[in-house]
């Protein structure tokens, strides 16, 4: 409830919410905060940084740099590294970020499916959303051989040099694909990454025909991927699920057969969170 009354018939705001809550104004904003959570963000981005070189990525004065860095260091946020100079993400911030999986049930949901597929297939299963045009990976379960993948929770990758990024953007509707192509680098990882945007539309025309995704070792030379959407009830594609694995197990041969439980993980999600999948093989 936004308000509730009191005794006196008057309204009175709900607890939590000042007046104003909804003014995002700069009035209503804690400059110093912002500049710290800047710094944070850009570490988090890219880790191993000296102090230098995150002040003049952020535009920011060293000192002031300096003091948000052992503030956050406090708290447990980022770490110093004495021998090399340079700063990192600490451990609290993986703390916090798990707080926020804890909220969401499709983590939970996906947890046990994810953990049948990686036995199913024998490769590393990864659950993964988009946030701000990259994938975000939310949960994996690893596979027990010795070589593998290795995307743990919290880790950011492009989307058209990942399996569960293509998937996703195979099933945007035409104005926001138009619009992450439009922000999106394709940056070359390897030589067969996608960096055209006419060959990145003509391969996700094929992800939907054919209703699964191929990272042919387009992030990482010698891994390759395989992903598949999953849907919410309104048929939007929300997330996605892979299982990823060295080129040496993972063969192009082997591709067609380890699509067909990745769809199915896919579609048993979908339903658990109350999607409809949308299936081309049906």
């Amino acid at each position: 409830m936004e308000s509730q009354e009191n005794r006196s018939g008057s309204v009175r705001r709900a607890r939590g919410r000042p007046r104003g809550w909804d003014d995002k104004t700069a009035q209503n904003t804690i400059k110093s905060l912002d500049r710290a959570m800047e710094v944070f963000e850009h570490l988090s981005e890219a880790q191993g940084k000296t102090l230098s070189t995150i002040s003049a990525e952020t535009g920011q004065a060293p000192a002031t740099v300096y003091r948000i860095l052992v503030t956050l260091e406090g708290r447990g946020l980022v770490e110093f590294d004495h021998k090399e100079q340079i700063w990192h993400i600490g451990p609290q911030a993986f703390v916090i970020g798990s707080r926020f999986l804890r909220r969401t049930s499709l983590v939970d949901r996906a947890r046990p499916i994810l953990r049948k597929l990686m036995e199913v297939t024998g490769e590393t299963a990864n659950l993964g959303v988009e946030k701000e045009g990259a994938v975000l990976f939310l949960s994996q379960v690893e596979t027990h051989a010795s070589i593998r993948a290795f995307f743990p929770p919290g880790t950011l990758s492009p989307m058209h040099a990942s399996g569960i990024g293509k998937a996703l953007l195979a099933y945007m509707d035409t104005e926001r694909l138009d619009r992450v192509l439009a922000s999106a680098e394709l940056q070359a990882f390897t030589e067969r990454s996608i960096t055209a945007p006419d060959a990145l539309r003509a391969d996700l025309a094929r992800i939907r025909a054919r209703g699964y995704s191929v990272d042919n070792e387009e992030k990482n030379a010698g891994m390759r991927c395989i992903a598949a959407p999953v849907f919410d009830a309104t048929r939007e594609a929300v997330a996605g699920i892979s299982v990823s694995g060295p080129t040496s197990r993972v063969s192009e041969s082997e591709i067609d057969r380890l699509s067909r439980p990745v769809i199915e993980a896919a579609q048993r999600l979908t339903q658990a969170i109350g999607g409809t999948f949308n299936d081309p093989r049906t």
